[in-house]
């Protein structure tokens, strides 16, 4: 088993909508002396893709009921209301708080949208980096997500190209010889969120390079795979 080196990728310029964002975190990476490789995988912040994607939009964070009705305009169902929080289904798939609208590290008066499709933002990225730098790179939109039945938030994945979502291991063997049998690896949510330790939350870097995953993980994948069925669901 290779070592795996996780990158924070600092120096981004502040972005804007229209930016290019392959070809700035191909010039970062190598103003930075850390030029980006075949196998790797980048791991790119929600908020970055969504200001380069025009998805900000004005809104006075102290107006609860201007707040609420964006919430409801950008959901397609709603979960559960608790006071100001209402947790959400988007229209992805997600169930998460505030239909994933987030005010931090945004401007006063502004709030960030999810992209429209996430999927497609990774392939935009990972599709311009292979034109920029000849390069074969897997790409994961990730975003900060609270779970169900456990405190604290972790970063997962919301947007994939070029990389697996699910490591199916279902009829494969462990260590004792006995066969997989339900076993399905979020590997592209660990890898989100074992990247967000080197970027944070407060620190400036949006971009992180994941080094050294298994060759297998690389495939055509999407988003889609980590959302459950809604007739597999037990809590709906």
């Amino acid at each position: 088993m290779q070592p795996l080196s996780i990158i924070p990728l600092a120096g981004l310029p502040e972005i804007k909508e229209g930016d290019n964002l392959a070809e700035l975190i191909a010039r970062t990476a190598w103003e930075s002396g850390t030029p980006l490789h075949d196998g790797d995988c980048l791991v790119v912040t929600q908020k970055i893709v969504s200001k380069s994607e025009g998805r900000l939009v004005e809104l006075d964070h102290g107006d609860r009921e201007a707040k609420r009705a964006l919430v409801e305009s950008e959901s397609v169902r709603i979960v559960r209301r608790r006071g100001d929080l209402i947790i959400s289904e988007t229209t992805h798939g997600f169930i998460c708080a505030n239909a994933g609208i987030d005010l931090s590290n945004v401007d006063e008066g502004v709030a960030a949208l999810l992209p429209i499709d996430s999927d497609r933002s990774a392939r935009r990225i990972r599709d311009g980096l292979s034109g920029v730098e000849k390069i074969d790179v897997g790409v994961i939109i990730s975003d900060t997500f609270g779970r169900a039945w456990r405190n604290g938030l972790t970063d997962v994945a919301i947007g994939i190209a070029g990389i697996a979502a699910i490591l199916d291991l279902r009829g494969t063997q462990d260590g004792n010889g006995r066969e997989l049998e339900v076993t399905e690896v979020a590997v592209a949510d660990e890898i989100a969120s074992a990247a967000e330790l080197v970027m944070g939350k407060a620190t400036g870097v949006a971009v992180a390079i994941v080094r050294g995953l298994n060759p297998d993980f690389f495939r055509e994948s999407s988003v889609k795979e980590l959302v459950r069925n809604p007739q597999e669901d037990l809590f709906r």
